[in-house]
Formats: structure tokens, sequence, C-alpha cells
């Protein structure tokens, strides 16, 4: 086959496959070379775990809810599939985010960036922390900095900056939501590598958070957070990818036994179903676990071996609104581990997101599960349906039946970053480059869990595999 054809196979159809498959085509036309593109996936369905239900007049989210909208690369996305007026906000209305406290919810102070706060006054005046909590945080200023660049765990960091109390009262429960896991084993390289920047820089988070210059990554919790997701839910961006996809081989249903180096520099993917596919370029964009079965015979996948992935579920509860007395003003809120709830956060849908149910209804939705606590996910429904309404009732003091509730269990679903991680997987990729060019590992397991993470590498690897193939190709015509 000429250099003005290339052979791409995806394997995997979730939101990185999709992109990957979508910006090889993108990049591969521009450089005026026709891509031919296989789409594997086991599932029966594309979107991996993005999965939208419309029930009732409602909009249901089964997987993720929404993505940052400071991270560009799912609104670019979003735009060149023409759905830019298809994006919706958070209501304005809704900006509180409550955190659970001594049995009681308590409004989480303005502009705390992940436990570090960026206005003193309302961190000092907020009831999340006791005092020598607080004094113990403002040692941020004193402390000195540790400069030598080398990773170490989110947590170990933060207790280091700010202490034991902002750890567990504010950031473990903040991660919850984003990792479901254990802040001590988190690599902070690899989650939120600007508060390192930061500390080397200013000496102190809190100085560093307060000269304006704020790292443009940080999370949900201040004010100025900015989450968007679609009209008819996030699966309507799966579907558009999927109809932009039309003419790739989609082959759903389907595993993948190995990937096979041929002596021409090809690739030949052996499906379980006996059928091989040959390819210039292999996108294995799976869950790390399954990455690694599939490149262990080719390079050391260590690095894919030290990723623990945690199970959560979601249970989305519709109500009458007749039957809920309080009129929500926040998002919703967070559960600190060490307060023993079955639930660790809940979003108040209806509220955050006012297109997801009729006026007189009201939606909203409760984790259930993290690293350490995620044998609830494998209980029945009735089980996990009867804890998350013993919370609901002690906590939010709602005593209402649901008038339908909507179960869905996330297994390995939340990659957890070891300390380390992104030099481990910066080798895995060298060596994969070296040795097998045109095979490639990237997704939510890598360089980031969030869509725009997913999208975002996929289109970089995509521009950079469009660049070798013609930067080759022009060498070899010269």
């Amino acid at each position: 086959m000429s250099q003005s054809t290339r052979r791409v196979v995806v394997i995997g159809a979730g939101m990185t496959g999709l992109s990957a498959a979508y910006y090889m085509r993108k990049f591969l036309q521009e450089a005026e070379i026709t891509a031919q593109i296989t789409i594997v996936d086991q599932d029966d369905h594309i979107g991996g775990k993005v999965n939208t239900l419309h029930r009732d007049g409602f909009v249901i989210e089964r997987g993720p809810d929404s993505f940052l909208a400071r991270k560009t690369a799912m609104v670019d996305l979003a735009s060149e599939l023409g759905m830019e007026d298809e994006l919706v906000t958070t209501n304005p209305e809704a900006k509180k985010t409550y955190i659970l406290h001594d049995g009681q919810l308590h409004p989480m102070p303005s502009g705390l960036v992940l436990g570090i706060p960026t206005e003193l006054r309302s961190f000092m005046e907020s009831d999340l922390l006791s005092m020598d909590g607080k004094i113990r945080a403002l040692d941020d200023f004193l402390l000195p900095a540790k400069m030598d660049g080398k990773d170490e765990s989110l947590g170990d960091f933060i207790e280091r900056r700010l202490g034991k109390e902002v750890l567990e009262n504010v950031t473990e429960p903040l991660l919850a939501g984003i990792y479901a896991g254990d802040t001590r084993k988190l690599s902070l390289q690899a989650t939120f590598p600007q508060f390192g920047v930061v500390e080397r820089e200013y000496g102190s988070l809190i100085k560093g958070m307060n000269t304006g210059s704020k790292p443009v990554e940080t999370h949900t919790g201040t004010k100025k957070s900015a989450f968007l997701t679609f009209r008819n839910g996030l699966q309507s961006l799966i579907n558009r990818l999927g109809e932009s996809l039309s003419t790739a081989d989609m082959r759903l249903n389907t595993g993948v036994e190995s990937i096979q180096p041929q002596a021409d520099g090809m690739y030949i993917v052996l499906l379980n179903d006996g059928q091989q596919v040959v390819a210039d370029h292999v996108i294995v964009t799976v869950q790390t676990f399954a990455a690694s079965k599939l490149l262990k015979p080719l390079v050391d996948t260590k690095a894919l071996d030290l990723i623990n992935y945690v199970s959560v579920a979601n249970v989305v509860m519709a109500f009458d609104r007749k039957d809920i007395q309080t009129e929500y003003d926040g998002s919703g809120f967070l559960v600190p581990r060490k307060e023993g709830r079955t639930i660790t956060a809940c979003t108040w849908t209806s509220t955050k997101w006012l297109h997801t149910s009729p006026d007189d209804r009201v939606l909203m939705r409760f984790y259930v599960g993290r690293s350490g606590d995620e044998q609830v996910v494998d209980e029945s429904d009735e089980q996990i349906k009867a804890k998350v309404l013993h919370d609901m009732r002690e906590l939010m003091g709602i005593d209402a039946e649901p008038l339908f509730t909507e179960i869905t269990r996330l297994h390995h679903s939340m990659p957890q970053y070891p300390v380390g991680h992104m030099d481990n997987i910066s080798m895995l990729r060298a060596q994969l480059a070296a040795q097998y060019p045109g095979v490639l590992a990237l997704g939510a397991g890598y360089d980031g869990v969030g869509l725009p993470d997913c999208i975002r590498t996929a289109k970089e690897m995509a521009m950079r595999e469009a660049e070798r193939v013609t930067s080759f190709s022009n060498s070899h015509s010269s």
C-alpha cells in the first residue's frame, strides 16, 4: 500500500478512541493522506463510560455528567462537530458547594482551591476547620519550599503545606469526585503538578495562589469554576463523533487478542473472532490493565501494572417536587471519608443543571464507592438504594420515596496514578516509539481522567503521528 494511504486500528471506542480516530483522519487528510480506520471494542456500544438516559422528561447521566470548561479540547471538538450551540452551563444561582463536617452541611469558603485558601477572610470564618486547623494552614506562609521537584503523593503534599485537617476535611472529599482515591497514594505530578510549581516559585501555596496568576487547571470548589455539558447529554457528543466516523470499520462486541509486529514495519492486530487486521498505526485506548496484556509481549509494562482502578456507582433518584420541602441553593455536597457515610457526594442535579428535569420534579445524583470502600458497589440495587436513602434522610432531612432510582455500576473506572506515574509513562512511550513506531497508548489511565484530557491527548497524538508520517515520506521522496 502506498504512503498516501495509512491503515489505523483503534482499540477501544470510548471518548479517547473515538477522538483518536477522528483526529487521525483529520490530520492525515490535511497531509493529503487517506486514513483507513478500524475501531474495535468489546462492548456493544460506543462511548465507553459516557451514557445518557432520557426518561420521563429527565436527562440522566449514568457516567460522567460534565466537564471543566477551562480545559478547552472538548469545547473545540464540539465546535468542529457543529455542536457549540448545544452546550449548557451550570445554573448561576447554584454556585455553592457544601461539605459534610460532623454530620452537618457547611458551605465551602469562597475561593478555596483544593483546600488552598485564596480568600483568607472567608477561610478564617469557615466552620469546616478548627482554629488550630486554620492556624496550621497559615504556616504555609512560613514553611520552607521543597525545591527538588521530585514527585510525592498529593496527600503528603497538602498535609506538609496546609496540615492534616485541611487534607481530611476539604482536599480528600473534593478529590473523591475526581479519582475516588487515596490521596496518600495519588501522584502530585500526575494530578495537580501546578501546585508543586507554585510552591517552588513562591515558597507558599497561599501566597502563590493569591498573586492573581492562579494555575488554570485547578479544580472545583472555587466560585470561578465553570462546568459545561450538552443539553441532550454527553452522549450526544459521542453520537455525533460516531456519525462523523461512519466510514470507519466499526467492530463492536469484538476483543483484541494480540498486536503482532511484522518485518516490514506493519502490525497485524489479531481479533478474538480469529480475524486479522493489518495496520500502520495501532492506537491502544483501553484501560491500562487491558493495555498491559496487549503490550507486554512488546515492551516493559510495569508503568501500566502499577495503576490500580477503583470501582464506583452512581445512584440517580427522581422525586416529585411537592415531596421536597427544601429549596437548594448550591450544586450539592461532598462527604469526607472520616464521616463514615455510604455516599461520597451528592449533586442536586436539577438545581445545578436546569435542563435535566421537568419543573415539577427534582433530580439528585449520589455517588458511592471509593478507594478502600468499594464493596458497596457490588451490593444489590435494593441494598444500595436503602443505604443512600438512609444517608439522605439523616443529612438532608428528606423522607420522600423516589419516583424511580437508576443505579449504574462503573467497575474499574477510576484510575489511580501512583507516585512516579508521569516518569513511568514517559519511559513506556519512549520505548514504544523507539522499538514499535506507530503503536500508541493513551486514555484516562495516562494523562488525566477528565473527558477534555482524553480528547486533548488523542488530538496531540494524532498530530504527532501525522507529522511523523509526512516527515518520513518526505525524507524518502527527496
